[in-house]
């Protein structure tokens, strides 16, 4: 199933998105996609509707962030062994793990607006999973059952903050607007296999990341393991996985965002993201 979240900020209605691309609107069953709607069984209830019954939203309307806001959105850093060495980085030898704020969540084609005084704004596309049931210290073995779906995020990062300020990730990560994500959640039956994903992204129309997932130093599977270990993740709760090489920061001379840019990105099967930067 292809989930979506559509309406206004704040007030979004859940939908489905039909056989033809039309999204059904789900309101009357479920008041969101969060809780007990992304256990299996939660799912299961959704897939045995007759979605094709269900009044259709108007096309053009605005997608929101394909789940509400999480307790928690983690992210794994430097997990492409080909990013890292644009950064100049030595790849980790377990996973990096960080927080974006949970407020830095939007929809997939809202603009992103630059925090203000911010000078090294940069992109990254990656694949992003959400928690269907709560997880905690669980084996790589039943990852993937914890999964309910997959969708795109464009990790967005003021690297100044991040790196060269007194290098808190999080400070570089969490502004408002810098976590699209979306536009669809696509359930875990639907994709095979996480690992062989094809992703890209482009600034002004021009290509700069050109990646796959197959080239992850640790999988999904490993990613939410080794992270329920740390912490126990609630359904809803969204982990990023990291990006493919072609970020701003890794370019010779560096390029970073500015008002009246453009990024547009997508993974194969999840859907394409669409934002305009603009000034804050």
């Amino acid at each position: 199933m292809k989930l979506v979240r559509v309406g206004n900020p704040g007030s979004e209605t859940p939908g489905i998105v039909g056989a033809d691309g039309t999204i059904r609107d789900l309101s009357s069953v479920i008041d969101d996609l969060s809780g007990d709607v992304l256990s299996p069984a939660g799912l299961d209830r959704l897939r045995a509707l007759d979605a094709e019954s269900l009044p259709p939203i108007p096309a053009g309307t605005r997608y929101g962030p394909c789940v509400p806001m999480p307790y928690n959105f983690v992210a794994i850093g430097l997990n492409y062994a080909d990013h890292a060495a644009e950064t100049g980085a030595e790849p980790p030898r377990e996973p990096i793990i960080f927080n974006k704020a949970p407020t830095s969540i939007s929809g997939p084609n809202d603009d992103i607006v630059l925090l203000k005084g911010s000078t090294h704004t940069d992109w990254e596309v990656e694949l992003a999973f959400v928690i269907g049931t709560e997880t905690f210290n669980i084996s790589e073995d039943q990852a993937l059952d914890h999964i309910a779906g997959y969708c795109v995020c464009n990790d967005v990062s003021e690297r100044f903050w991040q790196t060269e300020s007194t290098g808190q990730w999080v400070k570089g990560k969490s502004a408002p607007t810098y976590g699209p994500l979306g536009p669809w959640l696509v359930t875990s039956d639907e994709i095979a296999d996480p690992q062989t994903l094809a992703m890209h992204l482009d600034v002004n129309g021009k290509r700069c990341q050109t990646g796959s997932t197959e080239t992850m130093i640790f999988g999904v599977a490993e990613t939410l393991a080794y992270t329920s270990k740390l912490m126990k993740l609630l359904p809803g709760d969204v982990i990023t996985t990291g990006t493919p090489p072609g970020v701003g920061m890794g370019m010779s001379p560096k390029l970073f965002l500015k008002a009246g840019d453009t990024v547009d990105l997508a993974i194969e099967g999840l859907g394409e993201q669409h934002q305009k930067v603009v000034a804050g």
